[in-house]
C-alpha cells in the first residue's frame, strides 16, 4: 500500500523553494491556466505543464518524500514546475481528482517506492555490514590523525607568532597568510580547522572592534588544537565532539528515535564549494530537537526538502558526541494529518541558561535551538530585540535577521502581542526561525 501523502499549505510550499527566484517563477505558475492532465493518488500528484517549447513538461511529486521528478532542464530541486504544481494543489484542491497513474508517471513512482520498501525491508533489523578490511581501516585512521595533529602543532606555532608579533599586526599582513595556513589545514586532512582559520582571516578590518574579535576566535581555535592534542584523556563523549570540530566525521551510531516531527525551519548556506541545508525537527512526543543537514555542489541545492509546518512520521538517528543534536533521517518520512502545537518555550532568560548549558558541552558552538514563548518583537536603540511581555529582559536580533523580510512577518504577527519564536540563540544574538500566534497554535509561520 501506498503511503498517503497530505495537501500543503502554500507557505509551506514556498519554503519547500531552493531560492527566491524559483519562488518567484513557481508562484506565477500556481494557477489552472498552464496546466492539464493533474491527478492525484493519494500519495503523489502530477501533472502537465505548457512552457515556450514545443513539448509540455511533465512533473511528478511523490507527496510521501516530497521527492520530485520533471522533464524541464532545469537542474534545481525542486523545480519551478513542481513548485508550481504544488502550489495549484494548494489553492486548488478540486483541480486533483483521484485517478490512475499515467503512463509517463508510472515508472519513476513505482521505481521510487519499490526503492523505498527494499530499503526498509533490507534495514529491519540487519546487522550494518564492517569494513572489508578493519585493520587497513584502522590503519588508515592513524595515518589522518598523526596528519591532523601535524597541523594543528603548525596552527598552535601560527596562533602564537601573531599574538608575540601583535593583534595590530595582522591587519597588514592581509588575508593571503591565512588561506596559506587554511591550505595547509586542508593538506592535514583537517576541515574544521582550515574553516577556523578562514574565519580568523577575515576579522581584521572588519569593522570597530574587531581585535576583540580575532583574540576571541584565537581563543577558541587554541582551546580546539589543545583539545585535539589531548584528546586521549578527555571524556569520551567530549573527545567525540573534538574529532567532530576538527573534521572527522563519523556514521550516526545512537539509538533510533521514532516520533512525528515537526518541521520547524530549512534553510541553506553557500560558499564556493557546498551548498549545506538544515532542517530543524521537533519531536511532538519525545520532545526531542533533531537537526538534519543534507548537501550539494556549489550553486545546487541539496536534495532532501521538509515543507515547513508538516508533521512527519518517521525516525531520525542521532550522532554521537556530546551536545550534538545532529540525526540523519529513516528512508522515508510519512505526512501525518494532524496539526501540531511549537515546542515548549520559556523566557529569554531561560534561553540564555540553555546556550550557556550547551556550552560547557561544545564551547565551539554558534547557536543553540531554542523556543521563546510570550516574547514581543520591539525596536530598540541598536535594532531589532525580542523581549519578554514584563519587559525585564531582553534578546538583540542578529545583523543577519534584521536584514531578512521574515522580520517583518513576526513583526505583523505579532502586531505588538506576545507571541511564541523558534531560533538560534548565539553569541551574536537571535536568529528567528518560526513563529506562531496565540490564535493559530497550530500554524506554524516560516520566517527564512
Amino acid at each position: 500500500m501506498n503511503a498517503m501523502g497530505v495537501h500543503m499549505t502554500a507557505e509551506q510550499v514556498l519554503a519547500l523553494a531552493p531560492d527566491d527566484a524559483s519562488r518567484r517563477a513557481g508562484s506565477r505558475l500556481g494557477t489552472a491556466g498552464p496546466w492539464s492532465g493533474t491527478g492525484c493518488d493519494g500519495g503523489a500528484v502530477w501533472g502537465v505543464c505548457k512552457g515556450s517549447g514545443s513539448s509540455p513538461y511533465r512533473t511528478v511529486v511523490d507527496t510521501t518524500g516530497p521527492a520530485y521528478t520533471c522533464s524541464c532542464p532545469s537542474r534545481k530541486f525542486p523545480c519551478k514546475h513542481a513548485l508550481g504544481l504544488l502550489l495549484l494543489q494548494a489553492a486548488d484542491g478540486a483541480a486533483f481528482e483521484d485517478a490512475t497513474v499515467p503512463d509517463w508517471a508510472g515508472p519513476w513512482l513505482t521505481a521510487r517506492r519499490g526503492r523505498a520498501q527494499g530499503q526498509a525491508r533490507r534495514t529491519g533489523g540487519a546487522a550494518p555490514e564492517g569494513p572489508a578490511d578493519p585493520e587497513a581501516a584502522r590503519r588508515r585512521a592513524e595515518r589522518r590523525a598523526s596528519r591532523i595533529t601535524s597541523g594543528a602543532q603548525e596552527l598552535e606555532q601560527r596562533l602564537a607568532d601573531l599574538l608575540r608579533g601583535g593583534l595590530a599586526a595582522a591587519e597588514q599582513s592581509g588575508y593571503g597568510l591565512w588561506e596559506e595556513t587554511a591550505a595547509r589545514m586542508v593538506d592535514a586532512q583537517a576541515p574544521g580547522l582550515a574553516g577556523r582559520v578562514r574565519e580568523l582571516g577575515s576579522i581584521p578590518g572588519s569593522g570597530p572592534g574587531w581585535p576583540v574579535r580575532l583574540l576571541e576566535e584565537c581563543a577558541l581555535t587554541h582551546l580546539l588544537d589543545r583539545a585535539w592534542l589531548t584528546a586521549d584523556r578527555l571524556p569520551a563523549p567530549f573527545a567525540t565532539t573534538v574529532r567532530t570540530r576538527v573534521g572527522l566525521t563519523a556514521p550516526a551510531g545512537g539509538t533510533p528515535v521514532r516520533d512525528h516531527w515537526l518541521v520547524l525551519a530549512q534553510y541553506d548556506a553557500a560558499d564556493a564549494r557546498l551548498t549545506t541545508r538544515r532542517i530543524w525537527l521537533h519531536g511532538t512526543s519525545s520532545g526531542r530537537t533533531a537537526l538534519l543537514l543534507s548537501f550539494g555542489p556549489a550553486g545546487r541545492p541539496p536534495r532532501l526538502a521538509l515543507p515547513v509546518g508538516s508533521v512527519l512520521d518517521g525516525e531520525v538517528t542521532p550522532h554521537a558526541g556530546s551536545g550534538q543534536l545532529r540525526a540523519e533521517p529513516g528512508e522515508e518520512f510519512v505526512p501525518v494529518a494532524r496539526p501540531a502545537s511549537p515546542p515548549p518555550g520559556g523566557p529569554v532568560g531561560e534561553a540564555l541558561d540553555a546556550y550557556g548549558r550547551a556550552l560547557t558541552e561544545d564551547p565551539w558552538l554558534d547557536s543553540w535551538p531554542v523556543t521563546l514563548s510570550g516574547v514581543v518583537p520591539a525596536r530598540a536603540e541598536y535594532g531589532w530585540q525580542l523581549a519578554d511581555a514584563d519587559g525585564r529582559e531582553a534578546l538583540p536580533l542578529t545583523p543577519t535577521a534584521q536584514s531578512r523580510p521574515g522580520l517583518w512577518r513576526l513583526v505583523a504577527l505579532s502586531g505588538g502581542a506576545p507571541v511564541t519564536v523558534f531560533g538560534e540563540c548565539g553569541h551574536r544574538g537571535f536568529t528567528p526561525l518560526a513563529a506562531w500566534s496565540p490564535e493559530a497554535p497550530g500554524e506554524t509561520v516560516p520566517l527564512i
